[in-house]
């Protein structure tokens, strides 16, 4: 096993400071000292040293890995599963290497969403100018024509993009527990338009130039010795300074700087509630389910919107519910939230948007019990039901198969009732006292 040179000084040291100890008071002076020495020393900072360079392959082919017909990632030569500690003692690099692979995971899906899918990539915001930092959705042909109904998908938070559930899952389980693909597929087939948000997608990151590099204040009225003297110290301060960051470290990143995508709206009756989020108050997934909703999903052909909402993506449901509240309940059918981290109190949920969520809304969390038990919740909102599992990042696929089975219900009973369509506990009341 490969041992990194500093570890060897560093037990070195140690030795000698033990072989120190063992002498009389001028050794025990030398110890302390060598001790607050070592204090100094950030060993973590100092092992990238011995790291190898942070670059890896563009492509799956590159990584040598591949899915297979089950959906699942193996490696090309020995058909194994993905590894994540390729290289003992060096987690940060097996880490920024598996981010590599993630960032390939999601261009994979989206080609997979257009490809396999059959659906369209829509940029936002729809009057970007040239040049303009922009985002995108994927959506069916028949999204905004389709007179029946549109299947709306929210994925959680974190380096998930559009098509995915979670990049730990497509990894090291198969595409299909961790990809919208499956529900994708089965609403095409039942003849569901289809619209897949992008809320994590909401700025691009570019490299800091020099230009961007903010300039030290104007001192043109300094008298000329002065000011060459702060140059000089400036100067002198920032080659120690560089020379210190080179060695403890030589793999620094690049330095970037993020531009946020516009999707901001005009029509906002409510301010929205921002405390958890950016300080720049724009680019949230809040706003990019808002700005969804106002260009496409409101605008759309369809008399029953359903959603299907992950983690934090019910918590944008429920701030769309709360901006468009008549609007939400004219158009939305139903809402299948799976292990959702929504708090009506905590987003000032109003009393009426509480009631219509009792009624029309489901969340399948992770539990120990069977798959669609009921769980009691302490708070006045939405029915809640076990996914069958007690992985967060598994919910979604585990009550993939109830939850067509919930809009399917809620369907029928809106059609034949003319009202708002009864959630699955309200029905299992029914069922039980008949």
């Amino acid at each position: 096993m490969h041992v990194p040179s500093i570890i060897l000084i560093w037990l070195r040291i140690w030795i000698s400071m033990a072989q120190l100890q063992q002498g009389g008071p001028d050794e025990k002076e030398k110890t302390t000292a060598l001790k607050d020495l070592l204090s100094r020393i950030d060993l973590d900072e100092l092992m990238k040293k011995d790291e190898p360079p942070l670059e890896f392959p563009d492509t799956l082919e590159g990584f040598e890995y591949a899915f297979n017909e089950k959906g699942q990632l193996r490696h090309i030569k020995t058909g194994e599963p993905f590894v994540f500690n390729y290289r003992e003692d060096l987690h940060r690099w097996n880490q920024k290497r598996y981010e590599a692979l993630g960032e390939i995971i999601t261009k994979y899906v989206y080609e997979l969403l257009e490809e396999e899918c059959h659906l369209k990539k829509v940029y936002i915001p729809v009057d970007a100018m040239e040049g303009e930092p922009r985002s995108f959705i994927f959506m069916s042909e028949d999204a905004m024509t389709n007179p029946d109904k549109l299947m709306v998908l929210i994925h959680g938070s974190g380096v998930v993009r559009a098509g995915q559930w979670a990049r730990r899952l497509i990894i090291n389980e198969d595409l299909d527990s961790g990809t919208q693909i499956p529900y994708i597929k089965r609403a095409i087939e039942e003849g569901y338009g289809v619209i897949v948000l992008n809320p994590n997608e909401n700025y691009i990151e570019i490299e800091k130039t020099k230009a961007q590099v903010q300039l030290s204040p104007d001192s043109s009225d300094e008298p000329a010795e002065k000011r060459e003297r702060k140059d000089k110290i400036q100067k002198d301060t920032k080659k120690r300074r560089d020379f210190y960051e080179k060695y403890r470290n030589p793999q620094k990143e690049k330095e970037t700087v993020q531009l946020y995508i516009r999707v901001t709206t005009e029509r906002n009756p409510k301010r929205l509630n921002l405390k958890r989020l950016q300080p720049e108050e724009n680019g949230s997934p809040e706003e990019h389910a808002i700005y969804i909703w106002d260009h496409f999903i409101s605008q759309s052909a369809a008399e029953n919107v359903f959603f299907v909402a992950h983690s934090y993506g019910g918590l944008a449901f429920v701030e769309l519910m709360i901006q468009r509240e008549a609007e939400v309940k004219n158009k939305v059918t139903a809402v299948a939230l799976t292990d959702s981290v929504h708090n009506v109190w905590h987003q000032e949920a109003g009393k009426t948007i509480r009631e219509w969520m009792r009624e029309n809304c489901c969340n399948w969390v992770s539990s120990s019990d069977p798959l669609d038990t009921s769980v009691e919740s302490m708070l006045p909102d939405c029915p809640r039901v076990s996914a069958g599992t007690e992985r967060h990042e598994l919910t979604s696929w585990k009550s993939y198969a109830s939850i067509f089975r919930f809009f399917g219900d809620a369907m029928e009973a809106k059609s034949s009732s003319g009202k708002a369509a009864p959630t699955r506990r309200s029905q299992r009341i029914r069922y039980e006292e008949l």
